[in-house]
């Protein structure tokens, strides 16, 4: 992954979480903000022992999933997608779950400078970091009791086939999700964001057209991939036969 940030912000939905202490309105942009971190593939994804929560160790970049959610932290700022890749939304502060916030240090592959002074084997102190105004609606955030920690979310793997040109469109994204990824999830925060996105074509459907659609851009997909494989063959038979018509040795007069 090659690491350089170009943003482009758009509009913003809001919501409202009622927690035991507070109504905290939450902002996520929609979509807004292109990353640049380029994920070409699926990431390798590892989980964080004891937590629900996935890291991806070889990527150069704080790559996490919880909960059908990708979320990176780069420069100060988290950001999520529910594809590999983005496109990737702005969340404020008060809207990371906070079960990625309770990850160890050491399971960031690109922390920032002033994590270096805190214990890698303990979460990052957002309440210092962030301020007295988090730390007020956060009280006991980094206090849970482990045997109720909720179950680790599957890993949305159908989208491992979905890379370079075939990596979907916003719209396409959705559509492929209902298909291909039943979990809904559990986490309030996770929901909410989820609610916040862009009408899925889903809403706008019956369930029949949207499994049409769905089969239809699958086999969209694989024709394409297909396509890509016989060229490839064809490269390779093409390259064999410059090879050989380079090693044949020349006829002396």
């Amino acid at each position: 992954m090659h690491k350089s940030i170009a943003m482009a912000f758009g509009f913003a939905a809001a919501f409202t979480i009622a927690s035991a202490s507070a109504q905290v309105t939450l902002a996520i942009g929609v979509p807004a903000v292109t990353l640049g971190i380029n994920v070409p593939v699926y990431p390798h994804l590892v989980r964080v022992p004891d937590y629900p929560v996935y890291y991806a160790p070889q990527a150069n970049a704080n790559y996490f999933f919880y909960d059908g959610m990708y979320l990176v932290y780069q420069q100060d700022t988290w950001y999520a997608s529910t594809w590999y890749n983005g496109p990737w939304q702005v969340i404020a502060p008060e809207a990371v779950p906070v079960y990625v916030l309770r990850v160890p240090v050491r399971y960031y592959r690109q922390p920032p400078t002033y994590f270096r002074s805190w214990s890698a084997n303990a979460a990052p102190r957002w309440d210092e970091h962030w301020g007295s105004s988090w730390e007020q609606n956060h009280r006991g955030w980094n206090s849970w009791n482990r045997n109720s920690m909720p179950q680790v979310a599957p890993l949305p793997v159908y989208q491992r086939q979905y890379t370079g040109n075939r990596y979907p469109s916003i719209e396409q994204q959705q559509i492929l999700r209902v298909q291909g990824y039943r979990y809904q999830p559990k986490d309030v925060v996770v929901r909410q964001y989820y609610q916040a996105q862009p009408v899925p074509y889903a809403q706008d459907h019956s369930p029949k057209q949207v499994q049409k659609e769905a089969k239809r851009e699958q086999k969209r997909v694989e024709q394409q991939a297909r396509f890509e494989q016989k060229q490839a063959k064809e490269q390779a038979k093409f390259e064999q036969k410059e090879d050989k018509h380079q090693q044949k040795p020349a006829k002396h007069e």
